[in-house]
């Protein structure tokens, strides 16, 4: 089936050192920017802006918990206070090399753990939405579509970004199935795509156990950090193309 007339927003998870950046950021339409707390240096951050910046791409954060040691895919319970000034520690970091570089910091995606709680705390998710208000109302949020991040966004007045995952399964009501548990990655390229095109098209994805399950596709998430990850890109860039779905970014900043 072709279809016609349908943009979607493809981004990746990028200056955590461990992946093509110069090559996905020729693919992708929007770049999450390790903020250097899990993964990266601040002169990653540095070169990955320049990069983005050439091609045209659209900028986010994606901050972390302070856990460089597990990729910040370690749950942590923090205070509030504690937790807000983990987070704008890494956005003031960000926006302040993005002045350098001369772009704009358009959105804020959580890294690892620390957006699969927010999926589903929603005290976590509230503040989140709250510290990215204060830091810049302008900013959108994305996360897991469904999520309480996205609704916490909402609650509080910030535009929201429903994201979905090219290459991780889903559980029965939504949720990625976690890393933990076998199957969590769809390491077929095949499987892969064909879940791409059925999210866009239809709106929905098959969950771990052969349910369908609703989803909001404002952006899909390419890792990074895989061995085959420019390939992968490549093929859903071309698959895309050949169904007549436009691969570029929805800017909400002003």
């Amino acid at each position: 089936m072709t279809t016609t007339n349908l943009t979607i927003d493809l981004n990746a998870d990028v200056a955590e050192g461990c992946g093509r950046d110069d090559k996905l950021l020729t693919i992708v339409s929007s770049a999450n920017i390790c903020c250097a707390l899990h993964a990266g240096s601040p002169s990653e951050m540095l070169k990955t802006l320049q990069l983005a910046k050439q091609h045209g791409i659209r900028v986010g954060a994606h901050p972390s918990f302070d856990d460089r040691q597990n990729f910040g895919r370690s749950n942590h319970t923090l205070p509030d206070d504690e937790l807000k000034a983990v987070l704008l520690y890494q956005l003031g970091a960000i926006q302040s090399l993005c002045d350098l570089v001369g772009v704009s910091l358009e959105y804020i995606k959580p890294h690892g753990a620390l957006y699969n709680q927010a999926a589903k705390d929603a005290h976590l998710a509230t503040v989140i939405a709250q510290t990215i208000k204060a830091f810049n109302p302008k900013l959108s949020v994305m996360g897991l579509s469904g999520s309480e991040l996205i609704k916490a966004a909402q609650q509080h007045g910030l535009v929201a970004e429903s994201e979905v995952f090219a290459d991780r399964r889903y559980e029965d009501n939504g949720a990625l199935v976690a890393r933990s548990q076998p199957n969590a990655v769809i390491d077929n390229d095949d499987e892969a795509l064909a879940q791409v095109l059925q999210m866009i098209e239809n709106g929905t994805v098959t969950s771990i156990n052969g349910k369908t399950v609703k989803v909001q596709v404002d952006s899909i998430c390419l890792h990074g950090d895989s061995e085959h990850a420019e390939q992968f890109a490549k093929r859903i860039q071309t698959t895309l193309q050949q169904q007549g779905i436009n691969i570029q970014a929805t800017t909400h900043f002003k």
